[in-house]
């Protein structure tokens, strides 16, 4: 049965927790890779960061101005798990800014700054003002889900510059890829169309109760230049299926 709500998702990651459910393959060559305990364990800290620090809630905006990541996965389950809407794009009024370049929204408040490598534990440059690292923040919430509001099904929950997309709308006509399917999702060049493709992505697969392995687009641009080194990937994280 289709999910109603990202509770519902994350409910199924609970079923096999030590299952890899997140894999990044990103600059570098960086590689992470969150079990469904993990991956749950970051988004309730995330979430309560949310609810707690930034009162997020439904009818709430949070504006993700951040690349296609693990770490924009993450946030994005964060903001659906308070019930408020997640905007990829500077059209809507936002309660919240979360970037990684702070650079780019001077003068927002509030601000929470995010920090993409897997072992930052403090954002490496200058915090604005009253802005919040997330780097070091989030590390300090529960790993259990604090209180929230109930999810509105009639509320936001994504807004790209388009027809807003409501909750029964986010998770309706239930997953594509059913069972434990691990898919290769490869990312574009791009930012905001590539970010709401991943979340959907992930969505999708986690919902089927898959897994997901993400392909940072420079990493694309070497695997395509050599075939053998991108079978070797396929073979080795047991690529079922591609996005």
């Amino acid at each position: 049965m289709p999910h109603a709500t990202i509770a519902d998702v994350l409910r199924v990651l609970r079923t096999e927790p030590g299952r890899p459910r997140l894999t990044w393959y990103g600059d570098a060559g960086e590689r992470v890779e969150l079990s469904g305990a993990v991956l749950e364990n970051w988004v309730n800290k995330t979430t309560n960061l949310l609810v707690e620090e930034f009162d997020a809630r439904p009818g709430g905006v949070v504006q993700l101005d951040l690349p296609p990541h693990w770490r924009t996965i993450v946030w994005a389950f964060a903001v659906w798990r308070s019930g408020a809407c997640v905007a990829t794009g500077a059209a809507s009024p936002a309660d919240l800014v979360i970037t990684d370049s702070p650079v780019r929204h001077v003068g927002a408040d509030p601000l929470v700054v995010v920090s993409l490598p897997a072992l930052a534990r403090h954002y490496d440059g200058e915090l604005p003002r009253g802005s919040v690292d997330a780097a070091s923040a989030v590390m300090t919430y529960a790993d259990v889900l604090g209180w929230v509001e109930a999810t509105d099904p009639h509320a936001r929950a994504l807004d790209d510059g388009g027809a807003p997309i409501t909750y029964a709308d986010l998770l309706a006509g239930g997953p594509a890829h059913a069972g434990p399917a691990r898919v290769l999702h490869t990312v574009g060049d791009g930012r905001t169309d590539e970010v709401v493709r991943l979340l959907r992505s992930a969505l999708d697969v986690l919902a089927g109760n898959g897994s997901i392995v993400v392909i940072a687009p420079t990493v694309a641009t070497d695997l395509a230049a050599d075939p053998g080194r991108r079978a070797r990937v396929v073979e080795s994280e047991r690529i079922t299926d591609e996005v």
